[in-house]
């Protein structure tokens, strides 16, 4: 049987990218990259296949929808168009409208800037969660994937091991557990671990295949 750090090397090396790296957004503690994560994490709160959104989320910010300030600006129709033009088509009405409820949400109370909610919560992951499902749109699962990704910018939050990364760990035997998975990789490498878990919990990497190959290059 391979050990968990070859689990999760293979697993790195097949599946290392973060939702936020795949929607081409270049996380960092800065107000632009923040809010386009608001975004992503919007479109990823719905019934709908992480690659679509994801797709949906290239489209909006290729159209420049990347503040807050450009996002509420652009007609309804627009964000809508930008949308089906990822095929987000199924909520791509009701989503428009709370991409701009939460822009003008983010501009009236944070100024347009997300470093002042995390500021304001002050290290306390519980308070980041409430406050993060103030946004239209994003509730607990949402402010979630919010966070899991945002502790590669925020180390405060690490290590952050929402219910899906605990599923995928659990799928390859590892720890089922955020301070047992951090023993396995450097800490500024937790936040791509979180996500290459969900990516197998959500089946879009095999469990088994991530196995065969660890145990194969023991």
């Amino acid at each position: 049987m391979p050990d968990d750090r070859n689990v999760t090397q293979v697993l790195l090396d097949r599946q290392g990218r973060t939702y936020a790296e795949e929607a081409g957004i270049s996380l960092a503690d800065r107000p632009g990259p923040l809010y386009q994560l608001l975004v992503l994490t919007t479109l990823l709160s719905t019934r709908i296949r992480a690659s679509v959104a994801l797709a949906a989320a290239r489209e909006l910010f290729a159209a420049g929808y990347r503040t807050p300030r450009a996002m509420e600006a652009a007609s309804w129709q627009d964000r809508v168009d930008a949308l089906g033009r990822g095929h987000y088509r199924r909520y791509d009405e009701r989503t428009a409208t709370m991409l701009g409820t939460g822009a003008r949400l983010c501009l009236d109370r944070w100024h347009g800037d997300l470093r002042r909610m995390h500021k304001e919560a002050d290290g306390d992951r519980t308070v980041l969660r409430r406050l993060l499902t103030e946004f239209a749109g994003i509730g607990p699962t949402g402010a979630d994937i919010f966070l899991r990704e945002a502790q590669s910018v925020w180390p405060d939050v690490r290590p952050y091991a929402d219910r899906r990364t605990l599923a995928g760990a659990r799928r390859l035997g590892l720890p089922a557990n955020p301070s047992g998975l951090a023993g396995l990789v450097r800490e500024a490498d937790f936040g791509r671990l979180a996500s290459a878990l969900v990516r197998v919990a959500l089946g879009e990497e095999s469990a088994g295949e991530v196995s065969r190959v660890a145990a194969a290059a023991r």
